[in-house]
């Protein structure tokens, strides 16, 4: 369409556009890479513009223009996500930060609780019907305009086109100024590889294929996505589509079919990365953009059966309670759409939430787990939010535990330096009991090689995993919800009492070395609980003593087996050459379970009802 002949009336240059703005007004600008920068410039520049108050999320044109005294003297900025360029402005008191929550920020404008005078927002050149697209920019930007009272477009010829609710008529626009320039781009770099690369490995863990994602703001949830690279079927109904998607849609990983809620699309707010991004969703029915006010509404959000939102914080202390917009009292970035995304995943069925952290700070001077946030850190994501905490010593589950349980599962996962500082700060705080042991120090990144799973006959899962500190609890139910035999065949006596004492003994013991024990979970509900414990301890003399404990619905399903086998594997990485045991006489299925493992073992009589049973390995 040729606006010169549609609407000449209409057809400003930058320079007459920003006339139509009064002194006093509140100006909205379209949101991060889709900003209209040449609209921007012209308004600033224009120095008879005095006493506007900007309204804008994710700014960058105007960061070229807040150290200077003249621009301050005429422009108030509020944001409600400070971007990076606009950090250190923030932390200087240049500019006002409005902690409000993404899904809530459209609601405000159309309540008018925020009067909007003008609204500057970037396009695309209408179609022959008169339509332009908000492109890449649809989020908060829709409602700023349809709130305005007047609205002047950039027409971009750079802006791609997007499918949804980023369609705009020019009748619903006052003024439109045709400028054709680059988009912003926004390349994240991360400091850090091997702290991305580990904590990439254990959100692979925890995506199932078929899920549907949600990526946060951020460097650190973009740079693991090329860790999601050998998942099947993932979707996405996400705030902010970043580059770090680009190879999975490219590569078929992301197909959205498996989404049971508007499936076969990418659902989104905007798009921030390089031109490679922009040129992918130009006219590509695969993404539908819409609102923030519908993208992050947390009950259509829930819609997505599996859905699994991975969002990053600055600090979390060890009750869960989550940091992510400030340094102490600097505010550093936003609420933004964490709690929105967070909300809607535990309420959809199969849903959570993941928030990646890395352990320290400062070039590893500072953890980011604290026994308590930073004096005036705002809380976020508060403690009864959260699910799932993962840095790269490992992951912690959080959701529905205790403190003494949360303490224990951060614990293990901070840096190991600051591990038994944490356990002392924790006592102080009466968090846990006073005679609890740290954790070990060791780096347990080793440990993932030990996890194995099983599928019964039944169609049912077992997963296996090392024990570790943060499953004292579950230890016990599993210990109290054993028959009295099951009990006896153990211990060879009729123990009543498993004392937290004598669970804390067994770990401690463990030091996935020389003395090992593997514990197989399986689902109940919203529950993995405690089915069987398998362990090793060394004995000398490249032995070590094997024992193991099943539940007795599972009995029979060749789990005992399963665990003799992988205790083997690891047994023999750790170089031991045999597992011995001492079992009870009338024990005859722990020893046909030995005996089918190693047809060459040997049985002896030690006690009146004991068989000492020899088992080199194959």
């Amino acid at each position: 369409m040729n606006l010169r002949e549609t609407c000449p009336d209409k057809l400003l240059t930058p320079e007459e556009s920003v006339k139509k703005i009064h002194n006093g007004s509140r100006v909205f600008l379209g949101t991060g890479c889709g900003e209209p920068q040449r609209l921007i410039k012209a308004m600033v520049e224009d120095l008879s513009i005095q006493d506007i108050i900007i309204y804008q999320m994710l700014s960058s044109t105007l960061s070229d223009y807040v150290n200077d005294k003249n621009f301050l003297s005429r422009f108030s900025i509020k944001l409600f996500f400070i971007s990076v360029l606009m950090r250190q402005s923030a932390f200087e008191g240049k500019i006002d930060y409005i902690p409000v929550y993404l899904s809530q920020i459209p609601q405000i404008f159309e309540n008018h609780e925020i009067g909007l005078d003008v609204a500057l927002i970037q396009v695309c050149p209408p179609d022959k019907h008169g339509y332009c697209s908000l492109g890449i920019s649809v989020d908060i930007t829709l409602s700023g305009m349809k709130n305005a009272e007047v609205v002047i477009a950039q027409v971009n010829p750079q802006m791609p086109r997007t499918w949804g609710d980023s369609v705009v008529h020019i009748d619903e626009i006052d003024f439109l100024v045709e400028y054709e320039e680059p988009l912003l781009e926004s390349l994240p770099g991360i400091k850090n590889q091997q702290v991305v690369e580990r904590i990439g490995h254990y959100v692979n863990m925890l995506v199932d294929d078929g899920s549907t994602i949600q990526i946060g703001f951020g460097h650190l949830p973009d740079a693991i996505l090329p860790y999601l690279a050998d998942k099947k079927d993932l979707g996405i109904h996400t705030q902010v589509i970043t580059d770090g998607l680009l190879p999975l849609f490219r590569n078929k990983v992301i197909t959205n079919r498996k989404k049971n809620y508007l499936p076969d699309r990418v659902v989104a707010s905007l798009c921030m990365g390089s031109k490679a991004l922009y040129d992918y969703v130009d006219n590509n029915p695969m993404f539908y953009f819409k609102s923030s006010d519908f993208v992050n509404d947390p009950n259509v959000i829930a819609k997505n059966d599996n859905f699994i939102s991975i969002s990053s914080a600055l600090e979390v202390d060890l009750t869960g309670q989550i940091c992510s917009d400030s340094k102490g009292y600097l505010f550093y970035s936003g609420i933004g759409d964490q709690v929105d995304f967070i909300r809607g995943s535990s309420m959809s069925k199969g849903g959570f939430s993941i928030i990646i952290i890395p352990s320290t700070a400062q070039d590893g001077a500072v953890s980011r787990i604290v026994p308590h946030l930073s004096e005036g850190a705002g809380v976020a994501t508060t403690r009864g939010d959260i699910d799932i905490i993962v840095t790269e010593y490992g992951i912690a589950e959080m959701g529905r535990k205790s403190i003494f349980q949360r303490v224990m599962e951060l614990a293990q996962i901070a840096h190991p330096k600051f591990r038994k500082e944490l356990i002392r700060q924790a006592k102080r705080r009466h968090y846990i009991f006073p005679d609890q042991l740290p954790p070990t120090s060791q780096d347990l990144l080793f440990l993932d090689s030990y996890h194995y799973s099983m599928k019964l006959a039944n169609g049912k899962r077992v997963e296996f995993r090392p024990l570790l500190p943060s499953d004292e609890f579950e230890s016990r139910h599993f210990f109290y919800s054993l028959q009295e035999e099951s009990i006896y065949y153990r211990f060879f006596n009729k123990r009543k009492v498993f004392s937290r004492k004598m669970l804390q003994e067994q770990w401690a013991e463990v030091d996935y070395r020389r003395n090992m024990t593997l514990i197989g979970l399986m689902q109940l509900g919203k529950r993995k609980q405690i089915m069987a414990i398998g362990s090793y301890a060394d004995i000398g003399s490249d032995a070590a003593e094997v024992a193991f404990l099943v539940k007795e619905n599972l009995h029979g399903m060749g789990i005992a087996s399963f665990l003799l086998a992988s205790l083997e594997t690891i047994a023999k990485e750790n170089h031991y050459k045999q597992f011995t045991a001492t079992v009870l006489a009338e024990n005859r299925k722990m020893l046909k379970v030995f005996q089918k493992r190693y047809p060459d073992a040997k049985f002896s009589r030690g006690g009146s009802s004991e068989v000492e049973v020899e088992m080199p390995f194959p």
